[in-house]
C-alpha cells in the first residue's frame, strides 16, 4: 500500500481557485482495474483504492501517513501567480499586444 499525498489541480469547468486548497492522501491502485463479465464496468477489489482524505495542510497528511505507517510521495505544484488587470488595460495607449480587429 503506497499512498501520495497532494493539492488537487481545478478542474476543466472551473476558472477559480475552489476546492484547491486542501491537501489530499490517496492510495494508488495496488492492482488493475478488470471489467466485470456481466456488466463490463471496470471494477476491482482493491478497497484503499476508495479511500480519500483531505486535510487542511501538508503537515498534517504527512503526520497522518507516518503515524499509521503508510509508505508516501508528496507532490507539491507551483503556485500560480496571477498579475491583476483591469478592464481600462484594455484600452491603455502603451498597450504591448496590438488589437485583434
Amino acid at each position: 500500500m503506497f499512498a501520495k499525498i497532494y493539492r488537487p489541480s481545478r478542474t476543466a469547468m472551473q476558472s477559480g481557485q475552489a476546492k484547491t486548497r486542501a491537501w489530499v492522501l490517496e492510495f494508488e491502485p495496488s492492482m488493475a482495474k478488470r471489467p466485470d463479465p456481466l456488466m463490463g464496468w471496470n471494477s476491482s477489489s482493491d478497497m484503499s483504492a476508495q479511500i480519500r482524505l483531505k486535510f487542511d495542510d501538508k503537515d498534517q497528511a504527512v503526520a497522518y501517513a507516518n503515524k499509521y505507517g503508510i509508505p508516501f510521495r508528496v507532490t507539491e505544484k507551483p503556485e500560480i501567480r496571477r498579475k491583476p488587470k483591469t478592464y481600462a488595460s484594455n484600452f491603455a495607449a502603451d498597450r504591448k499586444e496590438p488589437w485583434s480587429h
